[in-house]
């Protein structure tokens, strides 16, 4: 496409905001007419390297404007973002370019440099102009990575049309205007920084980004720069009601704040509400469905989701028959929405993720009469660290490499400050410390799918099939205070 504004923008909003300051990140500024002219540039730059339409690029950078550049570039050429997270280990990053085969790379990753040719983003980006073949609505816009159960993490696809109805709902669901500020401290190669990120540019709002999450930055910055919509995961929640000095800063400009990625802890919530006088408004949404249920943004409940967002349908089916259950009988959660995802690569796994064209979110859960969405527990095993879906399977895999691992499992249980922690239980044949099996996944893997302790059991309690009882597991060994 030739305008920074996505498919969904209409072209009063882009040309009002062209001049306007709408992205900052330290003490640099950015204009819309800006980061049109450097994605201009960089979209030239990356055709001359051959990027054409319809193919795949690598994009593995830290939160930084370029990022935001890199992908509209990409967008521009009619070719698709590979997100690949910053903290990635090798065996991930391979495993990434495996499933994707992306044709090209950009990002600041030395990583990824090694693996494949890759346009650094701390070049000058030349200047650069169209005309750019813009965007097949039906194509590929973005690919992310997802967790399943069994095996490595899937890849998301979301095509330009899925992607622009996911960020009209989440702008709707938010009450977004372009008199809004926000910035973000979640990774942008996550499903809801580049949601966030997309839908602020799609409004014509005003957006920080931060290089990482620091609390005390967040803090001034909502101060200093009139943040009107602030996003929460666990950790910032729990450390913004922990923090002995919360009261000394102004949110007077904050609307509300949005509780994203894991179930609401409540005393949490409360407590900031009281010390801060700001509101929460909990959501619900997935790599593959970006936006399922928002809370009203006025009367917002801490022990729901909230109902399903204009759009989106969701139903209740039974886990023994699949047939739809009763108002308030609990069952598996599924929605349909145009937002959701095209498919999984690889693509045998899409059709298990699928009931007769309603995403099978795999959470266990409710809805009332009114729409009011409960949940209760996953179904697929994944654990939710931090917002991030981590696969058991692949941890257990590297924890099997270890000589003296007999068997393990891998389970999730609850933490404040993550949201879930990772636990492995480890059966073995010769003496080794839990320090080295955690070393070992710290190694190899990204350091939020580093267990935070080792239990040492006589067995793994298994199905004559061979499935592991994650359930007996969690009862057994999965008490926060434990270790």
């Amino acid at each position: 496409m030739t305008s920074s504004c996505h498919a969904d923008r209409a072209d009063q909003t882009c040309a009002s905001t062209h001049s306007s300051v709408v992205l900052a990140f330290e003490e640099r500024e950015y204009t819309r007419a800006q980061l049109e002219s450097l994605a201009d540039g960089l979209a030239t730059a990356l055709a001359q390297r051959g990027v054409r339409a319809g193919q795949r690029v690598a994009l593995m950078s830290s939160s930084r404007p370029e990022f935001v550049v890199a992908v509209l570039a990409v967008w521009r050429l009619g070719a698709a973002i590979v997100l690949v997270n910053p903290v990635w280990k090798r065996g991930e990053v391979e495993h990434v370019l495996t499933v994707t085969r992306p044709a090209h790379a950009v990002g600041d990753s030395p990583l990824l440099a090694e693996m494949m040719p890759m346009l650094h983003l701390d070049d000058p980006i030349p200047p650069g102009s169209g005309p750019f073949p813009g965007t097949d609505p039906g194509a590929d816009a973005v690919l992310l990575f997802s967790s399943g159960t069994t095996g490595m993490p899937k890849a998301v696809r979301h095509t330009h049309a899925s992607l622009g109805v996911a960020t009209r709902q989440w702008r709707d669901a938010l009450g977004m205007t372009t008199t809004d500020r926000l910035q973000i401290m979640t990774p942008p190669s996550h499903s809801l920084g580049l949601l966030n990120i997309v839908t602020v540019l799609g409004t014509g709002a005003w957006l920080r980004l931060h290089r990482r999450f620091d609390l005390d930055r967040m803090l001034h910055h909502i101060q200093a720069d009139g943040i009107t919509i602030e996003m929460a995961v666990a950790p910032i929640a729990l450390a913004l009601a922990s923090h002995p000095a919360l009261e000394s800063y102004d949110f007077s400009s904050l609307r509300y704040i949005m509780w994203c990625a894991t179930p609401v802890t409540p005393s949490v919530a409360e407590a900031v509400t009281r010390r801060t006088g700001v509101p929460w408004v909990p959501t619900y949404g997935a790599s593959e469905l970006p936006v399922i249920a928002c809370n009203p943004l006025d009367g917002a409940r801490l022990d729901s989701p909230g109902r399903a967002v204009p759009g989106v349908t969701v139903r209740v089916v039974s886990s023994e028959t699949a047939e739809p259950v009763a108002p308030g009988q609990t069952g598996e959660i599924q929605a349909r929405s145009d937002s959701v995802m095209a498919g999984y690569l690889p693509a045998e796994a899409t059709a298990e993720a699928f009931d007769d064209g309603w995403y099978r979110t795999g959470d266990i859960g409710s809805v009332d009469a009114e729409g009011w969405i409960r949940l209760m527990d996953r179904s697929k095993e994944m654990i939710k660290v931090r917002g991030f879906q981590v696969a058991p399977a692949e941890i257990e895999a590297v924890l099997h490499g270890h000589p003296a691992v007999a068997d393990c499992a891998v389970f999730g249980v609850p933490d404040p400050a993550r949201g879930e922690a990772v636990v492995a239980a480890v059966t073995v044949c010769a003496s080794v410390g839990a320090e080295e099996l955690i070393a070992l996944v710290g190694e190899r893997l990204a350091s939020y799918k580093r267990p935070i302790r080792v239990e040492f059991v006589p067995e793994i309690p298994r199905l004559p099939s061979g499935k592991v009882l994650r359930r007996v597991l969690r009862e057994q060994y999965g008490h926060p205070d434990q270790g």
